[in-house]
């Protein structure tokens, strides 16, 4: 079995919905608690139009403050999101190390999001993916709304699976299914997974899932099953897609890992500093975050249920 990766989008995808702007100061607080914990990536931000996304607006300043050495944690990557070559040149002249973008299996959500069609954004998306790898930069791609739309609905799996053959066909195996608007079921999770598996064998799978409808975290598992070997996830649940028409935060973090722990996976990933990054986003918007660990805690090893049993 491959090991489990952990990609932490909460700095991006977890705020970029939230009306209050948070301070690149308690931004970098939040990202190097979150890289204390030792998950695999973190998410620092998106190169988008700080008119749409005003949450994204300093996000080259955080990158930069990152590229330093003395501020970073060794084997950590950073991530960054882009949707056009404008914020591709920026993200490659802020050296971030894991260059994600992607196109939405559902037309409508594309044009939202982006103002182009599910079309034409892969005929733009592909000669960037292979711009930043010639410029020595790996790349994840992904499919947006590939388990359903909050506008259209139910996304055939065949226009999923046409979106994933497009990008092998252009040599790119780094994949990630995206449930935007949270309608994915476990059995769905589990089928459309192993049709992306039949044709590519060796794609190296990721999935993103929202809790809008209370099964984030229960496709995870289902996705662990199908073979999917890198989750991503946001701390205190935090996110949603400010152009979807129904928004659910992503599934949280620290619920995730320790689910995985439960079943004997990735105990190398301390669970406090992502409890304490969770209270300290739930202090800071004034609300209760849907995340539930850093609210109950962690089940203790050995615990009384466990002997008994």
């Amino acid at each position: 079995m491959k090991r489990l990766l952990i990609h932490e989008v909460g700095p991006r995808d977890g705020i970029q919905i939230e009306k209050q702007v948070v301070p690149i100061e308690t931004k970098i607080g939040w990202i190097e608690m979150l890289m204390a914990s030792g998950v695999d990536i973190v998410q620092a931000g998106s190169f988008v139009n700080p008119a749409k996304v005003p949450q994204m607006a300093d996000t080259d300043a955080i990158f930069n403050y990152f590229r330093s050495s003395h501020h970073r944690r060794e084997g950590v990557l950073l991530s960054g999101l882009v949707l056009n070559e404008k914020g591709l040149e920026r993200a490659i002249s802020c050296g971030v190390e894991l260059i994600c973008m992607g196109v939405s299996a559902s037309d409508t959500h594309s044009r939202k999001n982006t103002g182009m069609g599910t079309d034409e954004a892969i005929a733009r998306i592909i000669p960037m993916a292979r711009q930043a790898i010639a410029a020595g930069r790996p790349v994840q791609l992904s499919v947006q709304s590939a388990f359903g739309c909050g506008f259209e609905g139910e996304v055939p799996r065949a226009r999923v699976i046409s979106i994933v053959e497009r990008y092998l066909e252009a040599g790119l195996t780094t994949i990630s299914l995206a449930d935007t608007a949270g309608h994915a079921n476990p059995r769905q999770v589990t089928e459309l997974y192993e049709a992306m598996y039949t044709i590519a064998p060796d794609v190296e799978a990721s999935c993103h899932f929202h809790d809008t409808y209370g099964m984030a975290l229960a496709n995870c598992f289902a996705a662990l099953e199908a073979g999917v070997t890198a989750f991503e996830s946001a701390f205190a649940g935090l996110g949603g897609c400010p152009f979807t028409k129904l928004s659910g935060g992503n599934v949280a973090t620290e619920d995730l890992v320790h689910m995985l722990q439960r079943a004997g996976i990735r105990h190398d990933i301390g669970l406090d500093p992502i409890i304490v990054a969770a209270k300290a986003a739930e202090a800071f918007f004034g609300r209760q975050l849907p995340g539930v660990i850093h609210r109950t805690g962690a089940i203790p090893a050995g615990s009384p249920a466990e002997i008994e049993n």
